[in-house]
């Protein structure tokens, strides 16, 4: 898939619209207005949990007259927090979660009390077999569940799952009626503009997915021929905005908070979705609310980075460690995550090649953590530069695609 932007659009600042301090999918409430897409492969429960972490906001400052001011931010966070409103997990098949034995289940479905709001999001293209695995979803205590009509990957459109559905609006019907009957949590859809440009159905679909009762819609706004490529066209979020009267997520080129309060203002979506930019910059969710709140937000310095990396890169330990079954498997996974997220926490770090070389070397989990410490503990010593690039353009290591964002 395509792994960076194309020509990405400096937007600036609107004079008006800003990313909301809230919405609401039913009765769950989102606050604030920002989603982390899903994306396979990326936000699994450590990373959800890493971003969740941070969402330390409030509604209080005192004003110039002793008034309460919603600043959505809270000021004595520093730089390296980050916050989201909604976390959802990476795909899972409906077929494979109503087959396999509950406690296999775990490892596709695990979620912690401090990941709510959570949404599990589901493909295939059985009613009977998307209702089953929406039930299991329930049970499983998740916040809401999420089709997903959007993934453009051959294997799943092979399957006629994901964005392969969009050719096929009865069955899609059919679908959102049979999972609507099985569970009483939100149920919620992503989906693209359609198949190709000859087969635009965005806003017949969302028409659907409102008579049939589902609670909210999210687009991102390219066709599934378009895969990742070109300019996602915002037009239609607004075409669908105002077609519907439940709640509309726009996806697409969200790379900084200028993006994210463009789309509301061009667009009058409900919330944001935000998934290529978020691995790449860890920050934007908190960048968002300051950039809401004051109009400017913080860049990194390279201190920042490298207590993000370490944290995150420590919790994927505490996980593995944590975890039951094959202890060799799981010291083997949580390197190759190490090594794949390197890339996107590196990027812009003054050496960072240097860096990233060591990671791909590295045998385990606990050698990747030490030449983070080793890299960082000598650039700051030695006074290297702390600011980091302001719109580093990212690499990806092979095998780091993301996929379904």
């Amino acid at each position: 898939m395509k792994k960076h932007w194309d020509n990405p659009i400096e937007h600036e600042m609107p004079a008006e619209a800003r990313v909301p301090a809230e919405m609401s999918i039913g009765p769950v409430r989102v606050a604030p207005a920002t989603v982390l897409a899903p994306m396979a492969g990326v936000t699994d429960t450590v990373f959800r949990r890493f971003i969740r972490h941070a969402s330390l906001f409030t509604a209080g400052t005192e004003g110039d007259k002793g008034t309460t001011v919603e600043t959505g931010i809270d000021a004595d966070v520093t730089n390296q927090q980050s916050g989201c409103g909604l976390l959802m997990t990476e795909f899972t098949s409906a077929d494979g979660l109503s087959r396999m034995r509950e406690s296999k289940r775990k490892r596709y479905l695990t979620f912690y009390e401090d990941e709510h709001p959570i949404s599990a999001q589901i493909f295939g293209s059985n009613p009977e077999t998307l209702s089953e695995a929406a039930r299991i979803i329930q049970d499983t205590g998740f916040d809401t569940v999420d089709l997903n009509l959007g993934c453009p990957a051959k294997r799943v459109v092979g399957c006629n799952g994901g964005s392969g559905l969009l050719r096929d609006l009865p069955r899609i019907g059919e679908i959102f009626r049979a999972v609507r009957e099985a569970v009483t949590i939100p149920f919620t859809v992503k989906f693209r503009l359609g198949w190709n440009d000859t087969n635009i159905v965005c806003v017949e679909l969302a028409r659907m997915a409102e008579s049939e009762g589902l609670n909210a819609v999210a687009l991102h706004a390219r066709t599934r021929e378009q895969a990742y490529t070109g300019q996602a066209r915002w037009e239609w979020i607004a075409a669908i905005k105002q077609a519907v009267s439940i709640p509309v997520i726009g996806n697409g080129d969200i790379r900084t908070p200028e993006d994210a309060a463009a789309m509301i203002a061009k667009t009058g979506c409900d919330a944001v979705m935000i998934g290529r930019a978020a691995p790449a910059n860890p920050w934007i969710f908190r960048q968002i609310a300051q950039y809401t709140a004051t109009g400017s937000y913080d860049q990194p310095t390279v201190e920042d980075r490298y207590r993000m990396i370490r944290a995150y890169f420590q919790m994927l330990l505490d996980e593995s460690e944590a975890s039951a079954g094959d202890k060799n498997a799981a010291v083997r996974e949580v390197a190759g995550k190490m090594k794949q997220f390197a890339s996107w926490f590196t990027h812009g770090v003054p050496g960072g090649a240097k860096l990233r070389a060591s990671i791909y070397q590295a045998k385990t989990g606990a050698a990747v953590l030490e030449q983070v410490d080793t890299f960082f503990t000598t650039r700051l010593a030695e006074g290297a530069a702390a600011e980091l690039d302001s719109e580093p353009e990212v690499e990806y290591p092979e095998g780091a695609a993301l996929v379904c964002d």
